[in-house]
């Protein structure tokens, strides 16, 4: 990691790195799995804020939209996030 970049302590980013060598790959990617939960938390309340109050179905292609290109949009789900936002 470059010098300038780092925004945690050296001696907590080494704890950091020391737990994660010890955690097992089912460990690993229930981590993951948890922060991917996490992310879309915030994204649907992003989307809730701009958009208020939605259907499960509308907030979850609105969600969607924010990962995939408008071509898979478009294509799959018949969604334009150009025409109706992300």
């Amino acid at each position: 990691m470059k010098e300038g970049i780092r925004d945690t302590p050296l001696k907590v980013h080494k704890m950091l790195i020391e737990g994660y060598r010890k955690m097992s790959p089912q460990q690993k990617l229930q981590q993951v799995n948890e922060l991917t939960k996490t992310v879309q938390q915030f994204a649907c309340a992003r989307i809730r804020t701009k958009y208020g109050e939605l259907s499960e179905s509308e907030l979850r292609l609105r969600l969607a939209s924010l990962w995939l290109d408008r071509e898979v949009m478009t294509k799959v789900f018949h969604w334009d996030p150009q025409e109706k936002g992300y």
